[in-house]
């Protein structure tokens, strides 16, 4: 508990009274805040730290104080999203969530944004995170310049989906840059076309008799052919088709090797996945600030899971 102290003032000195056995005490609670905020990151309710620090400590602890505990990791999160972005990264990946954060007395959804790259040794990184209160294009485009200005270069192909927000950003400052629109995505929105159930899985054989050809002109020559034929007597999905497939083609200008890997944000999807699962004990973060600290630890820990091993063959993104 508190212990009253009564300290000494010193004259003529640079240094204020500072009894060295305090050292072995302040050791002790710089490791248990270490391990207050790293249960929190790793998805514990405040309830079970709480409950936990009872146990060792006697006392129980608030929310506002776990809260504060990882305050003091926002340096160490600061840094890796505003490192420099050294080398070239062949590919990027694009691609947003969207977490519960009360504002100005209102609980709204936050949309974190979030880029992976290919850097030159064919290795997957996390290049950057933003948080704001909306998806739009001068969002997209703020954290895309962001990345400019922290080294993003050599940039030859953008994976994502079809946001317009993000659309209109990338072509205002990567517009040199090929864009692969998002094979899941765009399945998923040509289900959307279908008029009753049983005709999902025939939209479905469509998208595949599309999608799955060895060569890019095979695939343009399928899709003409499918959209002539109109066997599904859906005009409307036809045209659409013809409209948005083009834009999925794009992998197959790469190798082989490389097609499965860049054809989607399946990748960063998963990344989505495991940021929902972690913070759902919040349910609701208290600002914005909160939402990126958790969500920057996250990504910190996906970062140094891919160090391990290599994401493709260096020698197929020169290739291309």
């Amino acid at each position: 508990g508190p212990v009253p102290l009564s300290v000494p003032q010193v004259r003529n000195s640079s240094k204020g009274f500072y009894p060295e056995c305090l050292e072995k005490g302040l050791r002790s609670e710089r490791a248990l805040t270490a391990t207050l905020a790293e249960m929190y990151i790793m998805g514990v309710s405040t309830r079970k730290v709480d409950a936990i620090v009872k146990k060792l400590c006697g006392e129980g602890i608030s929310s506002s104080q776990v809260s504060n505990c990882t305050k003091r990791l926002d340096e160490s999160f600061g840094k890796f999203r505003d490192r420099p972005l050294m080398g070239y990264y062949a590919v990027l990946y694009l691609d947003a969530t969207y977490l519960k954060v009360r504002s100005e007395g209102y609980v709204r959804d936050a949309c974190v944004l979030i880029a992976k790259g290919i850097n030159e040794k064919g290795e997957r990184e996390i290049l950057g995170v933003s948080v704001s209160l909306s998806e739009a294009e001068v969002h997209w485009r703020s954290f895309l310049e962001s990345l400019k200005a922290r080294g993003l270069k050599g940039v030859k192909l953008i994976v994502s989906d079809d946001h317009s927000g993000l659309k209109a950003a990338r072509l205002a400052t990567l517009n040199h840059a090929q864009w692969q629109r998002c094979y899941f995505h765009l399945h998923q929105n040509a289900q959307k076309f279908a008029r009753k159930q049983s005709e999902k899985p025939l939209i479905a054989s469509v998208m595949r008799k599309v999608f799955n050809q060895d060569k890019k002109l095979e695939a343009s020559q399928k899709l003409e052919e499918l959209v002539r034929g109109d066997k599904l007597g859906h005009p409307e999905f036809m045209k659409w088709l013809e409209l948005s497939a083009e834009e999925a083609l794009s992998y197959y200008d790469w190798p082989k090797e490389v097609r499965n890997k860049i054809r989607t944000t399946n990748p960063l999807e998963r990344v989505n996945r495991e940021i929902k699962r972690r913070t759902k004990v919040i349910g609701v973060f208290p600002n914005e600030n909160a939402c990126i600290r958790l969500v920057s630890a996250i990504l910190i820990e996906t970062d140094e899971s891919w160090k391990s091993r290599r994401y493709v063959n260096h020698y197929h993104l020169k290739k291309q």
